[in-house]
Parts: structure tokens; C-alpha cells; sequence
């Protein structure tokens, strides 16, 4: 709290500076005034559930046909303990330190686990925060495999000439997939006066278009992997200027008709209503376990159609170079797991397992070797202050849940005989 005090202190302070407050002053104040009460701990559980009732948003409606999903719930469908840092600890109570608010658990195409807490329901449509970068890399996927962009290691300001002089001058369309840009960011949610932070504040202004533009370059892209959230907006830009289409309009067609959901997804946007690309969307859990399943069953949909090629789902999951690996201390990354094209691999892999993350707790976890989808949502009050624990551990808990359901099975390195898996 005494971080948010000083930052708004001197902001008040540097607009009395010049002698009056001006009406952008106060604008800006107050939006960051809201931004801090949004994610105050008493307002996180509420907030996270009604984001487009207070933020500007577009809702895209949900196709005609829905995936039914097989419900078998299992009593005991989570294991009692899982092993974090040689302590064996209880698994249930990991969850509610997490502040979850809602968890499904998918195991050979069935639903056998579900829980809601903090005040969300099965209807509840979460904001999903960064689990959004794994739905735009879906539609790049798609727009590239139908030859609206030509090829991945095309340099950006081929599709946005609005980029040209930028910092996104030079790097490809792969560059700005694997979080290697180059751009210098902060993703810090809990300063006022971060890059993430500024960029938020800034949807409620203007236009997250020209915020990208504005971005300095730190690195020559290509060569580090910073986790940089505007990559993602760029990605979004690219994908509405290659396709013509909006963004909104691509993202129906592309996946959400297709994908069999249960409930029209909406998604947050700026003031000229354009989707936040790096983490608008607000969906149901059981619309999560839906996206997860369609990567597990590498891009074939509940009909058998595939949405996006199992070529495009491989190259997005298994990272191929030393600054995507997973590995504490690499010098090359500002991350432990490892990344692609914007799906996080964990730290000690279980065969070749992958995850969507946001920030305070939202997370898809896939992992198709044991035929397990995790979707979950959060509202983890200490998110900012626990030095990356947070993801570490659920993660590390996730592998467990998965190693419970198939105890039979060995998962190496993906290859793995499917039949035994969903035995």
C-alpha cells in the first residue's frame, strides 16, 4: 500500500507543479486511482469477474453449436499432498491460499473435477489476463496458415507500416511470438509508474496502437527474452492489419464458433475499441478446459475440424532455443520456465506439458501425454509480493494431479504411447 501512496503523492505533486490541475491531470489521476482499487486485495475477487462492467469491452458471441462436455466428477479426483521444494504439502490447501476462484479438471475427455469460490460460479466469465496471449497466438497461427501473413520471420512493419521508426523497426513476427522483441519493458503490477501499469492506465485514454509505438528498444530483437506484455498488442495488430478483418470479427470465426463454447466470451478494450491483445478476454473456466483441450488434441476441434495445424500447436509449445528454455539463471531470459510462442513450458518438464498463464492466478495447464487439461482462475491477493512463487508451486502442483490420474504412465519427452495414456 505505501508503494501506491508515494506513486500517487508525487503524481498529485507533479501536477500542482504547474500551477493547475487540467483536466487530463485529473483523468489520469483517477485512472490510476481506479487501476489501484481494482486490485486491492478486498476488491481483487469482485473485480476480476466484472471488469467489463467498468471497462470498455466488446462481447463476441458464441457459436450455434455446444461442445456438451462428458461430466464424470470423482471424489477424490485430486491427490491429498504434492512435493514443493522437498516439503510435502496439502494439496487443497495450496488452492484456497491461492484464492482460486474456479478450477476444472479435464482427464480423457472428461470433466471430473469443478469447484467455484470467493463468489464465482460455472457461469462466471473471468478476466483471463495473460492466459489471452495463448488465444492470440491461436489466431497468428491460423492467419498464417492462411497466407494472410506470408511467413512468421517477416519483420512486423511489413503488416503495421504504422510501426515504422519504432522499436518494433526490425523485429519479425517470431521475434514478438517468443517475447524477444527487444524492447525495454517493466511488467511490474505494482507500480503505477511500470510499463504494464502505464499501458493499462492507457487503454482508458486512448489508443494501445500508439502506446506500442512509443516503446524505446533496449535489446536487438531476437536475442533476449524479456516477458513484455505490449509484444502481445503488436501481435494483435498484426493480426488485423495482415487479415483486414477485425479483430473481434477474426477471433469469432477463427476460434470461438468453432471451439463449442458454452457462453459468448467479451473481451476488454481501449477507447477506440480495440481489444486489449495481451489480456482482455473474460470467458468461463469450462470454456478454458475447451481451449486447453483443443491444444491438447493438437488443434482439432470437438467436431474433428482442424482449427489450427498440429504443426502450428508443436512449434508454439516446445521451446527450440537456449533463451526459450526452461532453466533458473540463464542469461539470456528474465524467466525460469520456458516459452515459444506465447505458451509457457514449466521447469522441469513432465514429458511435454504446457501452460497459458495470467497474472494473479489464471492458468491452463495441458498436458497430453497423461491426457489432462487444468483450467483454473484466481484472485491471489499476495501476487506481487511472493517472488514468483505462486506459479511455481501450482505448476509443480498441476504435474502431481496429472502424475495422480495416470499412475501408469512414464512421460519422458512427449513420445509417449496414447492408448496407455487414456486407459
Amino acid at each position: 500500500m505505501k508503494k501506491w501512496s508515494i506513486l500517487l503523492a508525487g503524481t498529485a505533486v507533479a501536477a500542482i507543479g504547474v500551477g493547475v490541475y487540467f483536466a487530463d491531470d485529473i483523468r489520469i489521476i483517477n485512472g490510476m486511482l481506479g487501476y489501484k482499487k481494482m486490485f486491492d486485495p478486498e476488491n481483487i475477487a469482485v473485480s476480476f469477474r466484472t471488469m467489463p462492467d467498468t471497462l470498455p469491452s466488446v462481447t463476441i458471441p458464441r457459436g450455434s453449436e455446444v461442445y456438451q462436455l462428458k461430466e464424470r466428477i470423482r471424489p477424490a479426483a485430486l491427490p491429498e499432498t504434492y512435493e514443493y521444494n522437498g516439503e510435502i504439502k496439502p494439496t487443497r490447501a495450496l488452492f484456497k491460499k491461492s484464492n482460486f476462484t474456479g478450477m476444472a479438471i479435464l482427464h480423457n475427455g472428461e470433466l471430473i473435477y469443478e469447484a467455484y469460490d470467493l463468489g464465482n460460479t460455472r457461469e462466471t466469465r473471468a478476466i483471463q489476463m495473460s492466459v489471452s496471449k495463448s488465444m492470440v497466438s491461436f489466431l497468428v497461427g491460423v492467419a498464417h496458415e492462411e497466407g494472410a501473413i506470408e511467413n512468421i520471420e517477416d519483420q512486423v512493419v511489413k503488416y503495421v507500416p504504422s510501426l515504422k521508426g519504432s522499436a518494433y523497426d526490425g523485429a519479425t513476427i517470431k521475434d514478438v511470438l517468443e517475447m524477444s522483441s527487444g524492447i525495454r519493458w517493466n511488467e511490474d503490477y505494482s507500480r503505477l509508474d511500470s510499463d504494464i501499469t502505464q499501458s493499462m492506465i492507457a487503454t482508458q485514454f486512448g489508443s494501445l496502437d500508439e502506446f506500442s509505438g512509443q516503446i524505446p528498444r533496449e535489446f536487438e530483437p531476437g536475442t533476449y527474452n524479456r516477458y513484455a506484455s505490449a509484444d502481445t498488442h503488436v501481435l494483435g495488430m498484426v493480426v488485423r492489419h495482415a487479415t483486414g478483418e477485425e479483430f473481434a470479427d477474426y477471433f469469432y470465426d477463427r476460434l470461438w464458433s468453432k471451439l463449442g463454447a458454452e457462453d459468448d466470451a467479451v473481451w476488454i478494450t481501449d477507447t477506440v475499441d480495440e481489444p486489449v491483445a495481451y489480456g482482455g478476454a473474460n470467458i468461463r473456466v469450462r470454456d478454458m478446459l475447451r481451449f486447453g483441450e483443443l491444444y491438447l488434441n493438437g488443434g482439432v476441434n470437438f467436431k474433428g475440424e482442424q482449427l489450427v495445424s498440429e504443426e502450428w500447436v508443436q512449434k508454439s509449445t516446445r521451446p527450440d532455443n537456449d533463451r526459450l528454455r526452461p532453466g533458473n539463471n540463464n542469461p539470456q531470459s528474465g524467466s525460469g520456465f520456458g516459452y515459444k510462442y506465447q505458451w509457457w513450458t514449466p521447469l522441469e518438464p513432465d514429458g511435454h506439458d504446457f501452460m497459458a498463464l495470467g497474472i494473479y492466478g489464471q492458468m491452463i495447464y495441458v498436458n497430453p501425454a497423461r491426457n489432462v487439461v487444468i483450467a483454473r482462475t484466481s484472485a491471489y491477493k499476495n501476487f506481487t509480493t511472493d517472488d514468483g512463487h505462486f506459479f511455481y508451486e501450482n505448476i509443480t502442483a498441476f504435474q502431481e494431479i496429472a502424475r495422480y490420474l495416470t499412475p501408469d504412465v512414464v512421460a519422458v519427452d512427449g513420445s509417449i504411447d496414447r492408448d496407455l495414456a487414456t486407459q
